[in-house]
């Protein structure tokens, strides 16, 4: 691969992980912040569970495009981009359903980030009986589609083995990153067939593992309509360390199979898939408490990232078969395959191979 090629790849993946980090930077309207961190956690799980699965389920995908393993020292380089779809059901939830306190009232569907662009049902933050912060859910995007693109190198091992490497290194993304890695070993069990050599299929399992690493900033400040008490921070500046951390990881096992013909491969997998999300806030939050009867803003009612429990994201988990085709043209491959699970997924891949 040469050194414009590689560079072309480069610009590519950067320009697909910039809309797919939308996954974890769909956070203009964090006003359920306001609320108290339990109650706010569970809202933000319930908003971004759909896309975080998507993405997920798309971190799972073009792993292979064939049942037979390289020779020894054989290789192959691919570029993938997968999109994770998000089923139509996953659109909204019900607020009753996520376990919020009675401190956070509200009643109806809400949309989901990836739910329909209108504002969801009106929320009221109180303690004591009286109302410190009134807020709509955020809208959604109406983009039920999660791009996302895998770098990735498959070497040929003694056995009838191949191991699978992805990487992308740490991006910058609007004042956040975003990084991924992941392994996968391929192990032929067609070479234990009585003559494997002059069967025209190829069966082997795959067991694969990628984890996605994002950074990303957020921007909660103070209702200018409630009353500012700070004595010892400036709010101008004392909120702008607010940052979340999300981590994304996948696993697959199948058992996949192909008909590799001279120019074309057909495949197929059958297995199990898992997706995981995890998120952490960071940095300093304004919250309103409460004071004589009023709302306000003091140097006591700032909440930290530590504050704020562990956001795990619900996991997808379950079986997913695929099928797809593979064009090779000397050492060039192309590929387009088809996922279907809870979360579909559909892939193409340029790449090049050897032995």
């Amino acid at each position: 691969m040469n050194r414009v090629t590689k560079r072309r790849i480069s610009v590519l993946i950067a320009g697909i992980l910039i809309v797919s980090s939308s996954v974890f930077s769909q956070f203009s309207d964090v006003d359920f912040l306001r609320s108290s961190p339990a109650d706010a956690v569970k809202f933000m799980q319930a908003y971004v569970t759909p896309w975080a699965n998507a993405f997920g389920a798309g971190l799972n995908g073009s792993w292979y495009n064939t049942a037979k393993p390289h020779k020894l020292g054989g290789f192959d380089v691919t570029f993938s981009a997968n999109v994770g779809i998000v089923p139509s059901s996953a659109k909204t939830f019900d607020i009753s359903s996520i376990g919020l306190s009675s401190d956070l009232s509200g009643t109806g569907n809400a949309p989901t980030v990836a739910g329909p662009k209108t504002d969801g049902p009106q929320m009221t933050y109180s303690k004591e009986g009286y109302t410190l912060a009134n807020f709509t859910t955020p809208p959604g995007t109406n983009w039920r589609f999660i791009p996302v693109p895998t770098l990735q190198a498959g070497i040929g091992l003694p056995l009838g083995t191949e191991i699978k490497i992805r990487y992308v290194p740490k991006i910058d993304i609007k004042d956040g990153h975003v990084s991924l890695w992941g392994v996968g070993l391929m192990h032929s069990i067609t070479q234990y067939m009585p003559g494997h050599k002059l069967l025209p299929f190829d069966i082997s399992l795959f067991a694969g593992y990628t984890k996605l690493s994002a950074d990303v900033p957020l921007s909660l400040q103070p209702d200018p309509e409630i009353f500012l008490n700070y004595s010892t921070i400036d709010p101008s500046t004392y909120f702008n360390d607010q940052n979340m951390n999300a981590t994304v990881q996948a696993l697959n096992i199948s058992a996949i199979g192909s008909i590799n013909l001279k120019v074309i491969t057909f495949y197929a997998g059958l297995g199990y898939s898992r997706t995981s999300t995890s998120v952490n806030l960071e940095g300093h939050y304004p919250v309103p408490t409460l004071v004589d009867g009023e709302a306000e803003y003091n140097d006591t009612s700032i909440e930290t990232g530590s504050d704020f429990p562990k956001i795990d994201i619900k996991n997808y988990s379950g079986l997913r078969t695929n099928i797809g085709f593979r064009i090779k043209l000397a050492i060039i491959t192309i590929q387009a395959d088809y996922t279907r699970a809870q979360y579909n997924v559909v892939s193409t891949g340029l790449g090049f191979s050897f032995r």
